[in-house]
């Protein structure tokens, strides 16, 4: 019986030298074919003594598993070799190879979307800080110390008098500081806030706010406004309507909602059976905001809104939980 270290050894000069597909399949069926030179030795283990047989298979075994490691290796070009040409250039035994295109997160393109939307309507582009003075976020925005919004269990402040924003709102009044009327702005960004995460809210989110000032301003004009918004994003077959609310910052205030597109406005559960989803505040901006930031009321007036761009994408893309925005579930965001 030849000596498997002799054949691993022929074996080895033989792959070496093989300078084609067909010679190094040759080789292949020369030591490890059904007549190969291998298979005949592992044959002949069974005319041993038994007390041999066990220790000699499996030195035959790890030759063999050498032979098709060498065989591999001069097939890919692994070993210091070159590859073995193939027709065609192309190597067909490879497995393949799908490419992973990347896209934009859902909140992303909402928030390019309604971003769009303004700009077409003349509105600039603005964004603010997310770490932010207390008061810019709330005292400036005619929010007093007593208001709940500024307690610590409701706010994420980092020292005091310094807390992550809870709003975009502002980067309004660092705006009007800045510039005088006309100011024609919205503000897209990042917020938080002390919410215990469930199906609709979560720590952190993403808002966008409006701001527009100037001679003559009316709620006629802010209606008008977020009416085309909201034909632009949901379709021009939804309805809308404004409902009066309170806002430290607005007077007068309202919510903006529109007719569930589940139901068509009938009611479901969607909707809670109302036939209508609240999508954003807003209102005209108070007098006591102008009066910080110096802008003469009786002579400018103008109006604010800021609408939630996680409640938007739930709204338009039927998404049921605020949460799968932020699993990074491929499967989940690879839908939009």
């Amino acid at each position: 019986m030849s000596r498997p270290e002799d054949l691993l050894e022929e074996a080895r000069k033989e792959i070496s030298q093989a300078s084609s597909s067909e010679s190094l399949e040759s080789v292949r069926v020369k030591y490890l074919g059904r007549k190969g030179l291998l298979t005949g030795v592992l044959r002949d283990v069974g005319k041993l003594p038994p007390g041999d047989r066990p220790r000699a298979g499996a030195e035959l075994n790890r030759v063999k598993i050498a032979i098709q490691a060498l065989l591999d290796e001069r097939k890919t070009g692994n070993d210091s070799g070159a590859a073995i040409p193939v027709p065609g250039g192309v190597d067909l035994t490879l497995p393949g190879r799908g490419r992973f295109f990347g896209q934009r997160h859902p909140l992303s393109q909402i928030t390019a979307e309604i971003v769009s939307i303004f700009y077409s309507m003349g509105f600039g582009v603005v964004e603010g800080c997310e770490v932010e003075e207390e008061y810019y976020n709330f005292e400036a925005l005619n929010t007093p110390d007593w208001h709940p919004s500024r307690d610590e269990h409701d706010s994420f402040y980092l020292a005091p008098g310094i807390l992550l924003r809870t709003h975009t709102s502002p980067v309004q009044i660092r705006i009007m500081e800045k510039t005088k009327p006309p100011v024609r702005i919205v503000a897209p960004g990042r917020c938080f806030r002390r919410d215990a995460p469930d199906a609709s809210h979560f720590t952190n989110f993403h808002q966008i706010e409006g701001l527009y000032v100037d001679r003559d301003v009316s709620f006629a004009n802010l209606k008008g406004t977020l009416a085309e918004f909201a034909r632009r994003v949901f379709g021009p077959e939804r309805e809308i309507r404004f409902r009066p609310h309170y806002f430290p910052f607005t007077e007068p205030s309202a919510e903006m909602d529109v007719s569930c597109a589940n139901c068509g406005g009938k009611g479901c559960r969607t909707c809670s059976g109302k036939g209508w989803l609240e999508i954003l505040g807003c209102g005209m901006v108070h007098p006591n905001v102008f009066k910080y930031v110096d802008i003469d009321c009786e002579i400018y007036n103008g109006y604010a809104f800021g609408m939630g761009i996680e409640r938007i994408a739930m709204l338009k893309y039927g998404v049921n939980d605020i949460r799968l925005f932020y699993e990074n579930d491929i499967e989940f965001l690879s839908q939009f």
